[in-house]
């Protein structure tokens, strides 16, 4: 079922579990995929930042993505085919798309600085891994110093009819959901489908602004679901009182790198979605000052959304 225009609602963005040795942790790759669903995700994305692609080898990531795509058992699933050269990109999106894949991702390398620059090289992204293959932007400035404007993201959109999806992770990013949704309303951009990632730290107004969803990995992708279904539903204050109740929790997930990543693999085995909070070297783990002060954001939380009590261990 490749990925279309029109995908809606919450892609959480996977982590790769591992074991305490640096094994990959299938059992919890299912696990986690079942928890997915079981909490209303429309799709899946795989081997994206948070998913510590490059600490796979080629084999791991084709197994990694192929794992989640048998498991979905039909729920769309994204892979991450981010590399240094069109060669290794193409190679793994032939394999992920011959064994299911809805559509990769695609993110700028950080060498591109002109507007000019970022065009070509999505046109050549395109070109390498097939016309015919859907796939998503990737628009993540903090991460890849790649300034996209909405005009340069129009033009990609226009030019590569195989562009399905944006992933909006420019902060602040509100007026640039507005922008292009205007450039669609104006008939100068076809529509295309927005999910917003950067946690969720803005997903209660991005929604608002035209956002279809998110497309991120805070450890509770249940609450995401919910945010994106009530204001679906038209119940704002009960959109916001749900996402206000978390943001401070949020908010400490969003450290960058490696010790966000530790918070939510932590927060993630504590519910029992994984098994261990391991990141394969070099990576992050938590103090136990930090622990102690996740564990009183749960606490703190739990008063509100009771799933934050429900722990595994």
């Amino acid at each position: 079922m490749p990925l279309t225009p029109d995908a809606k609602g919450v892609y959480p963005i996977a982590p790769t579990p591992f074991h305490a040795d640096g094994r990959i942790d299938y059992a919890s790759i299912d696990s986690m995929i079942d928890f997915y669903r079981s909490v209303g995700s429309t799709g899946m994305t795989v081997l994206g930042v948070m998913g510590e692609a490059p600490k796979l080898d080629g084999a791991e990531a084709l197994e990694i993505a192929t794992r989640f795509i048998n498991r979905a058992e039909g729920l769309p699933v994204i892979i991450g085919v981010s590399a240094p050269g069109f060669a290794a990109m193409a190679s793994l999106t032939r394999a992920v798309m011959d064994k299911g894949a809805a559509g990769v991702m695609i993110a700028p390398p950080n060498t591109l600085r002109t507007d000019d620059q970022i065009t070509i090289y999505y046109r050549q992204a395109s070109e390498a891994i097939g016309t015919d293959v859907p796939f998503v932007i990737q628009d993540f400035p903090q991460t890849f110093s790649v300034m996209m404007t909405p005009v340069v993201i129009r033009k990609i959109v226009q030019e590569n009819p195989s562009c399905v999806m944006l992933k909006h992770e420019d902060w602040p990013g509100l007026e640039k959901i507005s922008t292009l949704r205007g450039f669609q309303a104006d008939g100068s951009m076809r529509p295309i489908s927005i999910l917003c990632g950067n946690g969720g730290l803005f997903l209660d107004f991005e929604v608002e602004r035209g956002a279809d969803g998110a497309m991120t990995g805070y450890a509770f992708p249940d609450m995401l679901c919910d945010v994106v279904r009530l204001q679906a539903e038209g119940q704002r204050d009960a959109a916001h009182d749900l996402f206000d109740a978390h943001l401070p929790l949020l908010r400490y997930e969003q450290q960058q790198g490696a010790l966000g990543l530790a918070v939510r693999k932590y927060v993630m085995a504590k519910r029992g979605i994984i098994a261990s909070d391991a990141q394969r070297k070099p990576g992050a783990s938590l103090t136990a000052k930090a622990k102690a002060e996740v564990e009183y954001l749960l606490a703190r939380l739990a008063k509100h959304d009771p799933r934050a009590g429900r722990t595994a261990r």
